[in-house]
């Protein structure tokens, strides 16, 4: 059995489009980039995403895009659009769309653990040395 070497990349979420990023995001956290990848073994790296409040999404989503969230009651289901969102907190509308493309399987929830996103430019992993990515 061998271990898994997992290195730590740092990207920067200004002026990137949201959907793009996250799929880069769910490549790097699933392993997809490494040429010994496999579906079923998790030997994925870990992300750190900054500027979280400066992603951009194209098109009228801006205004237009809502989040689904159920209240366990009958037709009491909640939206919220992005917008409100992006104020209270713009770290949920990268983690939400990076969870939206990962595979559905017991391995998700082990993956997004190594997702760190923050707002602002600075992170507390510096002493990882995360390796600089451009999107």
């Amino acid at each position: 059995m061998t271990t898994i070497q997992r290195k730590w990349y740092k990207v920067s979420a200004k002026d990137a489009v949201l959907g793009r990023l996250s799929t880069k995001a769910a490549t790097i956290l699933m392993g997809k980039n490494k040429p010994d990848y496999t579906p079923h073994e998790d030997k994925g790296d870990f992300l750190i995403i900054t500027d979280a409040e400066k992603v951009k999404v194209t098109g009228n989503k801006a205004e237009q895009k809502t989040y689904f969230r159920p209240s366990k009651y009958p037709g009491g289901s909640k939206t919220i659009e992005y917008a409100r969102i992006m104020e209270k907190d713009p770290r949920h509308i990268i983690e939400h769309a990076v969870r939206g493309m990962l595979p559905k399987n017991r391995l998700a929830d082990k993956r997004m653990n190594r997702l760190k996103v923050y707002t602002g430019s600075e992170h507390p992993n510096a002493a990882q040395n995360p390796i600089d990515l451009e999107i």
